[in-house]
């Protein structure tokens, strides 16, 4: 066996959980950004989100720590390897969510000229998430309880 085999069979064996660390460095680094004011991009559409999700009831600032806490939590999980399905149900939970901008902020996620198929970088923030929600799937089937 040569070395590229060596290589493309051990990625093989070793698909899911590459995958799984390739997703919890994504929520780790995403949510841990948004512990630091400013630094999140997503910072301001979070806010927004979650206020039409929570009826305005739980102050911005609440809500945003509350989500760097989760996002990190999936991340923690996920590099752990342990609660791995609970890890991969919030994060799917979480993938939901990220969707409702969509339905919310139609002007944020889309063209004017275009909608609702011309994306604006916001909607391909959003629209991206698909892949994840796809690679979370194959998490999940990989757990056995």
């Amino acid at each position: 066996m040569n070395k590229s085999t060596n290589l493309f069979s051990s990625l093989y064996s070793n698909s899911t959980r590459l995958l799984r660390w390739a997703i919890g460095i994504n929520f780790f680094w995403f949510g841990m950004l948004k512990f630091f004011h400013g630094l999140s991009p997503a910072e301001n559409l979070a806010k927004d989100t979650i206020r039409i999700l929570t009826f305005g009831v739980i102050p911005d600032e609440v809500n945003l720590m509350l989500l760097a806490i989760w996002e990190v939590g999936i991340g923690v999980i996920f590099f752990s390897g342990r609660f791995t399905k609970l890890g991969a149900q919030a994060a799917v939970l979480h993938m939901i969510f990220t969707f409702m901008p969509l339905f919310f902020f139609p002007e944020v996620s889309f063209t004017s000229e275009h909608a609702p198929y011309g994306f604006t970088i916001v909607g391909q923030y959003i629209v991206k998430n698909l892949v994840f929600l796809a690679a979370l799937v194959v998490i999940l089937k990989e757990q056995k309880n």
